[in-house]
């Protein structure tokens, strides 16, 4: 099979189902932006290969599965589903919620804003938050115009709260300090 199909060169793109849409399409940005997410999962997990993250590269593998489920989904309109294609389910927001609290049991409470950054896999997922907080906000466009359920959505919110915990955890994990954020005060 030919990774290249020609039918693309005018702008559009398949769903599933056979439909043809524009490649500017909400449904598209919102399983693109998942798509992207993905891939800044994947850097993060090849940002840092030592012992103290293995616990970290387990759950984002997880992730990443759970993401191909969600870009499937957002890419297959409501009323076209197939039996053989899965939908994103409460039971995975649920799994994530579990994440969070386990996650966060091994930080300090947050007191203030931290800055993105700290060791490479944390710094990689403080960027991985942000893309899935633009997925959100592209899932949230394409609902307010088609019916994409509630879950990919709520899936969405949770998992970027995850991710920012999980930076911290992996900050942590690497014994580096989160910096802390305060507004400047002005120069007299």
């Amino acid at each position: 099979m030919k990774i290249y199909t020609r039918t693309g060169d005018d702008g559009t793109t398949g769903l599933f189902g056979g439909r043809r849409v524009s490649k500017a399409d909400a449904r598209v940005e919102a399983y693109g932006s998942v798509d992207e997410l993905n891939a800044a999962l994947g850097v993060a997990l090849a940002s840092d290969q030592s012992s103290d993250l293995a616990w970290l590269r387990d759950l984002l593998l997880s992730i990443q599965r759970d993401l191909f489920v969600l870009g499937a989904d957002l890419a297959t309109p409501r009323g076209e589903e197939s039996s053989y294609l899965p939908r994103i389910e409460d039971a995975h927001v649920q799994a994530l919620e579990r994440a969070i609290d386990s996650a966060e049991a091994r930080l300090t409470p947050l007191r203030n804003f931290i800055l993105p950054g700290g060791p490479a896999p944390a710094a990689q997922l403080h960027l991985a938050r942000t893309i899935c907080r633009r997925a959100e906000r592209a899932g949230v466009h394409l609902s307010a115009t088609q019916d994409v359920g509630p879950i990919p959505i709520r899936y969405l919110n949770r998992l970027a709260d995850l991710l920012f915990v999980l930076a911290r955890a992996a900050a942590r994990a690497q014994g580096a300090p989160e910096v802390e954020w305060a507004p400047r005060k002005e120069q007299a």
